[in-house]
């Protein structure tokens, strides 16, 4: 296996000059589990961990190494274990605010080509939801594919209900399957390129560890039982690269409760983008479609050519983006006033 298979390809290879020691090679993150790291090379994978310099260079959780980055390792004990001397710039990303109080951003998985976000056609759909997932991956320059699993818990026309309401709400290929049936899985393997990396979200129990299973032929990853009301149940512990047999690379993930958005703006205007073509022909160019006079996204839903949900999904998640983002910013304002103080207070006690 080349690097190229693994989704090395020519953005990566302009910034690798400056991360390349003469002692090291290139690896990509394939699992992260409390600090420690297993990386993919040609050869296979690796235990690695973090260099103490790299460690304390990095002021911000979220620039520590995560799933689908690209870093320079040095090897040791016989090539069996590595130390990350840096981490490659992120092409794409997928993200969100750390649950709590404190305001700071967690990465889900970097480099990601596309992302399937699966819902299952049984108690788990949830179009707001849905408008997170899209806002996320908008937000890091993700494709998003949405997946609705569990066909053959409803009728053709349920389905077709969901299929409507999802296709009014995302610009994106949507794509219905049944674990039991089957039904879907040949256009999941044709969507699936080589060399692609593509990460599965979604809620606990919506089938994402089911769906691995089947792509790979075999029950390489536990899964539980459904419980009463048909649904599944959380298994997957940490976020994962895998390689399948034809090629493309799978990340699976950890069901998420919690989808905190924060100054994810260019993201909402992607991940809503008939609002954005609405928002055109408002009279004021700073409209923000609440009491504005002459606001076309307002008129819309009005006339009932927008609806009334997803306009104040939009209104909803843009106040969370812009209250988060502000509270970000000042966290980064305050944490770099303090590292000057602490830099400071070095450098006296030296002189």
């Amino acid at each position: 296996m080349k690097l190229n298979d693994l989704g090395f390809d020519e953005w990566f290879e302009e910034h690798s000059a400056r991360f390349l020691r003469e002692d090291g090679g290139i690896a990509r993150v394939s699992a992260v589990d409390r600090g420690s790291y297993l990386i993919r090379n040609e050869a296979g994978e690796v235990q690695a961990e973090l260099a103490g310099k790299l460690y304390h260079q990095i002021e911000n959780p979220a620039d520590l190494p995560c799933v689908g980055d690209w870093v320079a390792a040095q090897y040791y004990d016989n090539d069996a274990s590595a130390v990350i001397h840096g981490v490659f710039p992120r092409k794409t990303f997928l993200r969100r605010r750390t649950a709590g109080e404190n305001v700071d951003f967690q990465m889900i998985a970097a480099n990601i080509d596309a992302a399937f976000i699966i819902q299952s056609c049984h108690f788990d759909f949830n179009p707001r939801r849905l408008d997170r997932y899209l806002v996320m991956a908008a937000d890091g320059g993700v494709e998003p594919i949405v997946m609705l699993t569990k066909t053959d818990l409803i009728t053709r026309d349920e389905l077709e209900q969901k299929l409507a309401i999802v296709g009014s709400a995302a610009k994106a290929r949507v794509i219905a399957l049944s674990s039991i049936t089957g039904s879907g899985f040949d256009e999941l393997r044709q969507t699936l390129c080589p060399g692609k990396t593509y990460c599965l979200l979604g809620s606990s129990g919506v089938g994402k560890t089911t769906l691995i299973n089947r792509l790979m032929g075999e029950e390489a990853f536990d899964t539980k039982p459904v419980s009463g009301t048909g649904e599944g149940t959380h298994t997957t512990s940490r976020r994962q690269l895998i390689v399948l047999d034809q090629g493309a690379m799978l990340i699976d993930t950890p069901g998420m409760r919690e989808l905190g958005l924060a100054g994810a703006d260019d993201g909402i205007d992607a991940g809503f983008a008939d609002l954005a073509g609405l928002s055109a022909q408002c009279r004021y160019a700073d409209c923000r479609h609440e009491h504005e006079p002459g606001c076309a996204v307002r008129a819309a839903v009005e006339s009932g050519e927008l609806s009334e949900d997803r306009y104040l999904s939009y209104i909803k998640l843009r106040k969370e983006s812009d209250f988060y983002g502000m509270s970000y910013l000042d966290k980064r304002r305050k944490d770099r006033a303090f590292g000057r103080f602490i830099k400071s207070v070095k450098k006296h006690m030296k002189d």
